[in-house]
């Protein structure tokens, strides 16, 4: 439990360093290095390397400003030094005078250096909205 506890801190550091747009303390969520990806809820937002990752968390912080990060429903899986967190999420964000809040599904792939979990990828989804409940596909009649 103790490590379980642990990969969950990291989602807490993460989203108290994302609301605080503290973009040196959101990167040292993930490893060193340059072996880090990251996917997004946008069509642009595929990358890998700490430049490209970074430059989507300064896109994002430029275009809103998130205020909480609610987490909902959450899975852990941890194999001895690597974890995969499975989560959904929403996200409270101010973007000029509207309030918003975005729902999320994230995976959240981890290793574990030394005593601490960091992160190597982040994957970010929507939900399908035009597929039905009990379909597997997002079918037209």
């Amino acid at each position: 439990m103790i490590d379980q506890n642990a990969v969950l801190a990291t989602l807490e550091e993460y989203a108290d360093a994302y609301c605080a747009k503290d973009l040196q303390r959101l990167m040292a969520v993930f490893v060193d290095g340059e072996s880090i990806s990251l996917i997004g809820t946008g069509a642009d937002e595929l990358c890998s390397g700490r430049k490209a990752v970074a430059s989507v968390f300064e896109r994002n912080f430029r275009d809103a400003t998130a205020t909480q990060f609610e987490w909902q429903w959450q899975d852990v899986a941890i194999h001895k030094d690597a974890a995969t967190v499975a989560t959904t999420l929403n996200i409270h964000l101010e973007i000029g005078d509207e309030k918003l809040m975005v729902p999320v599904r994230w995976t959240v792939s981890l290793v574990k250096k030394g005593v601490e979990w960091k992160w190597v990828h982040r994957h970010a989804s929507s939900a399908a909205g035009s597929q039905e409940e009990g379909s597997a596909y997002p079918v037209e009649s």
